[in-house]
């Protein structure tokens, strides 16, 4: 077996890795956060210090109604080290009131990501011991296992006690000390915990010995949820003691299951798990001649990539979809993030069977031209908020057809993506319709708005209220919804052209809507307006980043020269190292760091916080402007370095406005990791033609 993972481990990115001088500072290493996902929606999360800082740690999230509902069921395993007559801690807590007991990280000599695989090293004296947690792929099942590397007498032979503690609260939620009472069922080889949910938790061992207890471990302190203004507190029950033998080179651990045929055979599942994600980057190399050469950290995107698919039941349908999670932990699957990120995420490694699935799960959704913004974790009716998201729709056909050439689906799609831009031309919900006086696009209902700020819905991604008032309304004509909505009526008329369908009516409205564009360029060079036509609370003069999409989509209503003064205004007033702000720092209302409260926070959100997502599409709207890939393909450089801060392996959603650029928001994003990857892609197969 040991020689089987070598194999494995080597075709996965090894390059996350830190020693003690990042392990055994506390800042630092609860700065740096793992994160596991299953493909259900479910996930698992924590620290190098192996503390809780968020009330989204923990060792098992599972989705009650996939992929949403997700459910806190397994909080913690606490493992002590037993050598003779003395136990080493190697797991670390905080406790309300600042205390940090016991402070096992400091018996942490080294931590890696093997692929998306935590993975820690202990060094006590002459004791090395190594840890991993894994999620199974497709179950709600998380493994975690050691092996000791070091060889000793019997005498001196070492053990552990893992003390397993367990939750039954939402994953946004906080639990009281008593707050739930579970029956616990101690077997030979497991131990199983009925939560009030109705579904069992079952721990199994094959090589250990459980001890049922049942007390409350309380006050955990949360910091990261007292930094965003949120409570900071939580409690947890211990149900149970696995007391583990340790034998040099052999694993040992147990599984955690809320699956009720899960296998307790660790050395399978690790094979597996790995394999699973070894064979992943395999095939994307394989299929993908951009990424054949791919530096290690656009490898490590890949796999991260593979965290936001998962599986979604559909209405009147016995198979499942595919959706995404919009980011991790605290988003769930939205429509715009899932099409602006479907092309990224999938093509890339030639997942075009995914691709189509979830173009294909989504169009059951369609109603009057609109598709959902995203589904409520409770289980409500989805919100249909966006009137971008179907445009954003429309330009992932586009990049899945270029991609794979699929007339077949496309056809039996067409009719409904035709439609869907009637609806616009034609008007629908939510004031979504084209002024017919310039071909232009307009959102927002300006009169309600103008009597009621409340009564505004925000229509695109800067979609932040305070006190129920949108922060950047934009209500009228936005510049970017009018770049996508040219952007797929050229795309409509390629695919009618394929399909062998009359273009000319598509083509003449795409021709209305050029020429009406020009209403955006601005008389003094600095590139485009935001927003048109909206009434006393859309400051026309802001200079925001959405004015980049009339350059970086596959059709721009801009000539070369406009094209290029977008570039260089966006480059000069918005570029960062890690994303674009999003309003220019001169702006009297810019903020430019994304802290405090949750009103604070909404209040920044779209005020000049840095977002990851907009830096790939600003590199391609230079190269497109400019012609040089590579000179493109090296802004995203930065992002490599990233992955070794926060949440590490994956991409933060945005980042503070000036230096140092501290990462801010959810540390996993989709739209931030697909964009990244699709964009490289690009470039790199645009750096060999230009070789060529």
């Amino acid at each position: 077996m040991p020689g089987r993972e070598r194999t494995v481990e080597q075709a996965l990115p090894q390059f996350i890795r830190f020693g003690r001088e990042v392990c055994n500072d506390l800042d630092q290493a609860e700065r740096r956060e793992w994160w596991l996902s299953n493909g259900l929606g479910g996930y698992a999360a924590g620290t190098i210090a192996g503390t809780l800082t968020r009330r989204y740690h923990g060792l098992l999230f599972a989705p009650m109604q996939p992929p949403l509902g997700r459910t806190l069921v397994f909080a913690k395993a606490d493992a002590d080290l037993i050598v003779g007559d003395r136990t080493f801690p190697l797991h670390s807590n905080r406790w309300q009131g600042g205390a940090i007991e016991p402070r096992g990280y400091l018996q942490l000599e080294s931590f890696h990501l093997d692929g998306r695989q935590p993975v820690w090293r202990y060094a006590i004296g002459d004791v090395r011991l190594e840890a991993r947690i894994w999620m199974q792929a497709g179950a709600n099942t998380t493994c975690l296992a050691w092996r000791l590397l070091s060889e000793h007498d019997e005498s001196r032979r070492p053990r552990l006690a893992v003390r397993l503690l367990v939750n039954a609260r939402d994953h946004h939620g906080q639990t009281e000390a008593g707050g739930f009472a579970p029956h616990i069922e101690l077997g030979e080889d497991a131990l199983r915990v009925v939560l009030p949910q109705g579904v069992p938790l079952s721990f199994r061992s094959r090589c250990g010995r459980f001890q049922a207890q049942y007390h409350w471990v309380e006050r955990f302190d949360l910091p990261a949820e007292r930094a965003r203004g949120l409570p900071d507190r939580d409690n947890h029950l211990c149900v149970g003691v696995l007391e583990l033998p340790l034998h040099a080179g052999e694993w040992v651990g147990f599984t955690a299951s809320m699956q009720a045929d899960a296998a307790p055979y660790l050395g399978e599942s690790l094979r597996q798990r790995l394999h699973h994600d070894a064979s992943l980057l395999r095939q994307a190399k394989v299929q993908s001649p951009a990424l054949a050469a791919a530096p290690a950290w656009i490898d490590q995107l890949v796999l991260a990539a593979d965290s936001f698919l998962v599986r979604r039941a559909l209405p009147n349908s016995t198979a499942d979809g595919v959706s995404v999670i919009a980011g991790y932990p605290w988003f769930g699957d939205w429509g715009r993030d899932s099409f602006i990120a479907l092309p990224g995420l999938t093509l890339p490694a030639h997942r075009h069977d995914d691709a189509r699935r979830l173009l294909e799960s989504w169009a059951g959704f369609l109603e009057n031209g609109l598709l959902p913004n995203h589904f409520p974790e409770d289980g409500a009716a989805p919100e249909y908020n966006a009137a971008d998201a179907p445009l954003w729709y429309i330009e992932a056909w586009r990049a899945y057809v270029e991609a794979g050439g699929d007339l077949v689906a496309l056809a039996r799609h067409y009719p409904a993506l035709a439609a869907l831009l009637d609806h616009y031309a034609n008007g629908t919900r939510y004031g979504i319709g084209v002024d017919p006086a310039d071909g232009l696009l307009r959102a927002g209902e300006v009169e309600a708005a103008e009597v009621d700020a409340k009564q505004a819905t925000q229509l695109t991604w800067m979609d932040a209220r305070v006190d129920g008032r949108p922060v950047t309304p934009r209500i009228g004509k936005p510049v970017e919804l009018n770049a996508l909505w040219y952007n797929a009526l050229m795309t409509l008329a390629e695919f009618s052209r394929r399909l062998r369908l009359d273009d000319a009516p598509l083509l003449q409205r795409a021709e209305q809507t050029r020429q009406g564009f020009r209403r955006f360029i601005r008389a003094d060079g600095e590139g485009l307006f935001d927003v048109l036509d909206g009434g006393v609370e859309n400051p026309a003069e802001q200079v925001r980043p959405n004015q980049v999409f009339a350059v970086s989509l596959t059709h721009s209503p801009l000539s070369c020269d406009e094209q290029a003064a977008v570039v260089r205004t966006v480059g000069n007033r918005l570029l960062t190292s890690y994303g674009l702000r999003t309003l220019d720092s001169a702006d009297a209302a810019y903020q430019g760091r994304y802290e405090g409260g949750v009103r604070d926070r909404d209040a920044a959100y779209h005020q000049g916080p840095a977002w990851a997502w907009l830096l790939p599409h600003y590199a391609l709207a230079l190269y497109r402007a400019g012609g040089d890939a590579a000179e493109a393909q090296a802004l995203l450089q930065p992002l490599a370095d990233h992955l070794a801060d926060a949440g590490l392996g994956t991409l933060s959603e945005l980042f503070d406005a000036e230096p140092p650029h501290t990462p801010r928001g959810a540390p996993s994003q989709a739209w931030s990791v697909a964009c990244t990857l699709q964009v490289w892609c690009l470039l790199e197969r645009a750096k060999g033609k230009n070789h060529a």
